[in-house]
């Protein structure tokens, strides 16, 4: 099987989610199926402004051929004033104002376009939705598609050059429900192939070396004063992001609850946080630094409200630790209703709560994070989300190359690889406590989930 996967940047050095979760993805299909796999990319690495960083040419990164390619334009200063009016009210956007936007936002590649266009390979897999790479591609292409939507609420979605794209994919894959009823909700995709896939996670008690929860190999970054106790906050440290609220629910926490705990963010710094004596900004750090971080925290807080499924949740269990997350994100509620493994706030109270919980109660931290790690083991392995994937893009392909098993599908509405816990209710699935309805102590009722 060949596959192209046609995403707006890639690399190792870029962090980001979508982009992540397409290498990774990319890089296990090598080496876990043995599939020829190629990536058509551009020669950026900031997704800001989309400036040409990497040059052109084909390289291989990790068995995956890539294929980069410069751009006619990157983001245009007009972009912003364009996007703030147009985002205000979506649903009323003009299609040619929408067409615009896609365009001034970058990155512009007709390049790119091209060879996807003449690609050889036998599925394109397109990964988000939102790019130009996408929105001007996936129509034009002979060969089946997929798209990774990698959707949240946000107002963009509903600008009206998206039904098309939709549309136009052969296959849809998503990461959670959310995302699945989110996408259902906004466009008519009931005759798509569909999977709920998630992302696979690494296990860090399988990397090189690991010496167990809690130690700190030499040479690593972590928190100054690393023996008092701090939540971690991972990804990109950018108020669109949430950092911004983080920062300053945490600022009140610590006028009400002076003491050593400290609050620290890892990643790629956009709009740091004001100054805190007890916050602090430690840009991006390696990989090992990070399951360094993830194992020594009281708790990893997630304040994105935008999050199609957040990798570092995730992880964050994978390393037994508890999450708290914000309460107007559906994907990351999901996960910590599904696995019973974290706290969500909509508000200090409940943030206060919650961090109050976690930090005094480390019996219960143990056991959300015990939760965590048994739902991640369970759904999101790197063994079992390739051959779920797999077994996808076979059957798209097939699918897309017979008319019988094409009307086969048609109006099924299902899930492809559908597993039991996908078929329940919100009302079947154990839900997590907001932080503030345990002022009256139900701690049991938290580790196992229950309201």
């Amino acid at each position: 099987m060949r596959v192209a996967f046609v995403v707006p940047r890639y690399g190792p050095a870029i962090i980001g989610g979508a982009e992540t979760a397409a290498r990774v993805l990319a890089e296990h299909l090598v080496a876990q199926k043995g599939w020829e796999v190629d990536v058509l990319t551009s020669c950026a690495e900031d997704f800001v402004t989309w400036s040409d960083t990497y040059p052109e040419g084909v390289e291989v990164i990790n068995g995956v051929r890539v294929a980069r390619f410069a751009s006619a334009a990157g983001r245009d200063p007009s972009f912003h004033p364009l996007s703030a009016s147009l985002l205000a009210d979506p649903e009323h956007a003009s299609l040619e104002d929408a067409e615009r936007w896609v365009d001034l936002q970058g990155p512009v590649t007709p390049a790119l376009a091209d060879a996807a266009v003449h690609s050889q390979a036998d599925v394109l897999v397109f990964y988000p939705y939102l790019y130009y790479p996408t929105v001007r591609v996936i129509d034009q292409v002979s060969v089946p598609t997929i798209l990774h939507p990698a959707a949240h609420d946000e107002p963009a979605l509903r600008l009206p050059v998206f039904p098309r794209v939709f549309e136009a994919a052969d296959g849809l894959v998503f990461q959670t429900m959310a995302e699945r009823d989110l996408v259902q909700r906004t466009f008519p995709v009931a005759t798509h192939h569909q999977l709920l896939l998630g992302l696979g996670v690494d296990d860090p008690d399988l990397r090189p070396g690991n010496r167990g929860a809690g130690t700190d190999p030499g040479g690593r970054r972590t928190p100054s004063g690393s023996e008092a106790p701090y939540l971690v906050c991972l990804g990109r440290v950018d108020r669109h992001k949430g950092t911004s609220l983080l920062a300053t629910l945490f600022s009140r926490y610590k006028e009400r609850h002076p003491g050593p705990l400290r609050l620290v963010f890892a990643g790629p710094v956009v709009e740091p946080p004001e100054t805190h004596p007890d916050i602090e900004v430690l840009g991006p750090v390696s990989d090992d630094e990070k399951w360094a971080l993830l194992e020594g925290a009281v708790a990893l807080v997630s304040p994105s409200s935008w999050e199609a499924f957040s990798l570092v949740v995730a992880e964050s269990w994978s390393a037994r630790t508890p999450v708290v997350v914000n309460a107007a994100c559906g994907a990351t509620v999901e996960h910590c209703r599904r696995s019973g493994g974290g706290l969500t706030f909509a508000g200090f109270g409940e943030f206060e709560v919650a961090v109050d919980l976690l930090s005094g109660d480390r019996r219960m931290a143990r056991d959300l994070g015990a939760r965590g790690r048994a739902y991640v083991d369970r759904r999101f392995r790197w063994p079992l989300i390739v051959n779920r994937y797999a077994a996808f893009v076979e059957s798209v392909a097939a699918a897309a190359g017979s008319s019988e098993a094409g009307a086969e599908w048609a109006g099924a509405g299902r899930l492809h690889h559908s597993d039991a816990e996908d078929g329940h209710t919100r009302e079947d699935l154990p839900h997590p406590v907001p932080a503030d309805e345990l002022r009256g102590g139900d701690r049991q009722g938290v580790s196992e989930g229950r309201q």
